[in-house]
């Protein structure tokens, strides 16, 4: 049977724990900043993780990492 091919894009855009969770980054923290509260911006540099259900799917796509 031959490899699966890695989807590049969610490759660079997810990363795994050693349990097993998928890290994400979060949304709305790269431009029009101004208008967001600093304690906002603040927030969004803090890791996140994606829903059980969501996880499932950037497996399929990412099975190798």
């Amino acid at each position: 049977m031959p490899k699966q091919k890695t989807h590049r894009a969610s490759a660079k855009r997810f990363s795994f724990t050693k349990s097993g969770k998928v890290k994400r980054g979060r949304a709305y923290k790269s431009h029009l900043l101004t208008g967001k509260t600093t304690k906002r911006t603040r927030k969004l540099r803090k890791v996140a993780y994606a829903s059980a259900a969501e996880a499932r799917i950037i497996r399929k796509l990412v099975p190798y990492k």
